[in-house]
């Protein structure tokens, strides 16, 4: 058979997109959302006993809503009636729930698909309550949009929510290598794809596993059949397919490690374009964001610290914010911290005084506790001695007095080196000031 030829099956010689075709059949062929339709799931449960309740499923394009949704359908014994909210109007409503409440009669359920459920009206939106509220009708909506937000709080109430996430890496993988090796509904096994145009089709696709499809389809239609009959995507074909050029970039290879490094070299040599420059590369080849969030709050830490106290708290907002809003837009956020760290005066005091006593604690023997600081509250404490001779700092004038706080043995030892630049030499100063009166 040749799949791309006039005896191709059915769905191949009806123009059927290949992410349509591949949409999953069964519980066991849907990829991801473990969380919410694993095997121990209320939800698995509720769809394979064919009592499925109104839901909204919510969550970013690709990540398998409408597919779940046709799951159900072919699970249950109820009427399935799909519509979508770009074309349907309350005529439609109207016209599917009277159908739906004389099927009730006959002891017959129905099911209402809804795609892209937050494009209705809020009169559309209330036109579904009364059917929704008297079990004349199962609602199932699928959402980009926060529910919240983009469904009325009458009908949002109606409904359990559950949140899909963007696929990984790993399964839009699966998903396409599927695709390629299905002779039914796939490539059928016809066509090649080289690993680095497969890990660019999959890195492009950022979770989507319709645009992985959609690309991996493209890619083949473009292939030139070789004398053997197959076609080989390439790199370039890939390319082509994405209108995006694959970065020099592997998540799990040097590349990784190297850009990553430039990135904080730059930010402690304090050049933010070229700190920039390393943040896109890193963004652009399909690096995780949280990685490149966890590097921002490691650099406040160890190369700005004390010189700027703020740097800490900007990296960590940062971080927060691809949490909160994810990519394209966290790149804003990312930028924003990564430019700020750049400019911000660099000390790693902190970094190596915590080191340097890391070292003593490991090597030596660094001795007890000091009487006059040791603990009072626990029971015996007083008899013991402990807390005896202890001058608390705010009695005393400046809120300081000079006391020993380093065990016997560790008397004299010097961790702390202050900086000079930014906060840190003020810091500086009024440590100096307090311990000349010493």
């Amino acid at each position: 058979m040749d799949l791309f030829g006039e005896d191709a099956g059915a769905d191949k010689q009806a123009g059927t997109p290949l992410a349509l075709r591949m949409r999953p059949r069964t519980l066991a062929e849907f990829v991801g959302q473990q969380e919410i339709i694993g095997p121990d799931s209320s939800l698995r449960r509720s769809i394979e006993q064919d009592r499925v309740s109104s839901l909204i499923l919510y969550g970013p394009p690709g990540s398998g809503k409408t597919a779940l949704a046709m799951i159900i359908a072919a699970y249950t014994h109820s009427h399935f009636e799909p519509l979508n909210a770009v074309t349907a109007g309350v005529a439609d409503i109207r016209r599917i729930m009277d159908e739906a409440r004389k099927r009730r009669q006959s002891g017959v359920r129905t099911i209402l698909f809804i795609d892209e459920i937050h494009r209705f009206s809020r009169t559309q939106q209330d036109a579904l309550l009364p059917a929704v509220e008297d079990g004349t009708v199962i609602l199932i909506g699928a959402t980009t949009e926060n529910p919240f937000i983009s469904v009325t709080g009458a009908l949002v109430s109606r409904c359990r929510v559950y949140a899909l996430r963007a696929l990984t890496d790993d399964e839009v993988r699966l998903i396409v290598e599927r695709a390629l090796a299905d002779p039914e509904r796939g490539l059928g096994g016809q066509v090649d794809c080289d690993e680095d145009a497969l890990g660019h089709i999959v890195r492009v696709a950022g979770g989507d596993a319709r645009v992985a499809l959609n690309a991996l389809e493209a890619a083949a239609m473009s292939a030139v059949p070789g004398p053997d009959g197959r076609r080989r995507i390439t790199l370039k074909l890939a390319e082509d397919a994405l209108q995006r050029k694959a970065a020099v970039y592997d998540q799990a290879g040097d590349a990784h490690y190297d850009t990553a490094s430039a990135f904080i070299k730059s930010i402690r040599g304090s050049d933010p374009d070229a700190a920039v420059f390393w943040l896109a590369r890193m963004i652009y080849g399909g690096e995780d964001p949280r990685f490149i969030a966890r590097r921002l709050i490691i650099s406040a830490a160890e190369d700005i610290g004390l010189a700027d106290p703020m740097a800490l708290p900007v990296a960590v907002a940062a971080a927060q914010a691809v949490e909160m809003v994810g990519l394209p837009e966290a790149r804003i956020p990312l930028a924003e911290a990564t430019i700020y760290l750049a400019l911000a005066p660099k000390s790693n005091s902190a970094y190596l005084a915590i080191d340097r006593a890391l070292e003593d604690v490991a090597a030596k023997n660094t001795g007890a506790v000091p009487v006059h600081l040791r603990g009072t509250g626990y029971r015996g404490a007083e008899r013991l001695g402990s807390g005896s001779g202890y001058l608390y700092p705010h009695d005393f004038p400046g809120h300081y007095v000079a006391q020993q706080y380093l065990p016997d043995e560790m008397q004299g030892t010097r961790y702390y080196t202050p900086g000079n630049l930014g906060r840190e030499a003020h810091l500086a100063q009024f440590h100096l000031q307090i311990t000349e009166r010493d």
